[in-house]
């Protein structure tokens, strides 16, 4: 089995890679950033000829799990020519490259793409309601709603094979702090810096340790059902509010409490994310192992390492 990651030197691309690789598969990673990891291309999914060339150069691949993407609502905010290159004219340019190779994919999307649905989100909500009750609420989940209808248009026309997966509130090591960054990396970055940091009061969250999420995403090719989607995040009950996540972060890195100021809900995010994993669990033997506490403190020992704390 020979396998492409897009994306595969990004936060959860690394730790995709490293899973797939401790299982025997040969993996080329590709992206934007020039590396000195083995099995590793430069590659733009913006720019056609070069995802082209790798399929050129190093195909045929059996599978591609793509993830390359620009992350986050504020920075698609800030930096939305840059999001709609990458997210959705680069995920076109792979599509149509599915269409010619005949590749089986696996599509990151994100758990964004509910929005601010009210109840519990199983996948099948958005197949089930109004775009008006699904609304989603900044650029980043657009696209990444958008890339899902791409696959989706391209299995009806052109018999594309894909699955899609919901990532939710991922985090973990070789996640490098940017002000973009989801609430755990952020925390942690501030925490071990001490530098302030806000906590808005009102938002419930279920974090998802990243070696827990690979070991499902590498499970996929194991049990690929074409046109299957699957949230895919921690267990339902370690579900807590975010000044919980905030005070076992304080915690771990010794941080004091005065670092944090607490506001308000924040607008234009959702409250309580509510996520339904069983599917993941039937067909993906989803079992994530790495509670919010012990995968906290594996976090902020790996920033420490890498930030020379």
């Amino acid at each position: 089995m020979k396998i492409l990651v897009t994306g595969g030197a990004g936060f959860i691309g690394t730790n995709l890679c490293n899973e797939l690789r401790s299982r025997g598969t040969t993996v080329l990673a590709c992206d934007l950033y020039n590396t000195d990891r083995d099995e590793h291309i430069r590659c733009d999914m913006g720019k056609y000829h070069q995802i082209d060339r790798v399929f050129e150069d190093y195909g045929p691949f059996d599978y591609v799990y793509h993830l390359a993407a620009e992350y986050g609502r504020w920075n698609g905010e800030a930096y939305y020519e840059n999001l709609w290159q990458t997210n959705i004219i680069g995920t076109k340019h792979l599509i149509r490259l599915q269409e010619k190779h005949k590749f089986r994919m696996i599509f990151f999307s994100s758990a964004e793409v509910y929005g601010d649905y009210e109840g519990r989100m199983t996948e099948a909500v958005m197949v089930e309601n109004k775009i008006s009750d699904t609304y989603q609420m900044n650029d980043y989940a657009i696209s990444k709603w958008a890339g899902e209808l791409m696959c989706l248009n391209s299995a009806q026309m052109f018999g594309t094979e894909t699955v899609r997966v919901r990532p939710v509130n991922c985090y973990g090591p070789h996640e490098e702090y940017t002000p973009y960054r989801g609430f755990i990396p952020k925390f942690i970055f501030h925490c071990l810096h001490r530098k302030p940091y806000t906590v808005y009061e009102g938002h419930k969250r279920i974090i998802d340790y990243v070696e827990d999420t690979c070991r499902t995403f590498a499970n996929i090719v194991d049990n690929f059902i074409p046109g299957e989607v699957y949230n895919v995040g921690g267990r339902s009950e370690w579900e807590m509010d975010i000044k919980e996540y905030s005070d076992l972060i304080l915690k771990a890195t010794g941080a004091n409490e005065s670092l944090v100021t607490y506001k308000e809900a924040e607008p234009f995010t959702t409250k309580i994310k509510t996520m339904d994993f069983s599917k993941a669990v039937g067909d993906l033997k989803h079992d994530p192992e790495v509670d919010p506490q012990e995968g906290i403190k594996k976090t902020v020992e790996w920033m420490k390492w890498f930030y020379r704390i």
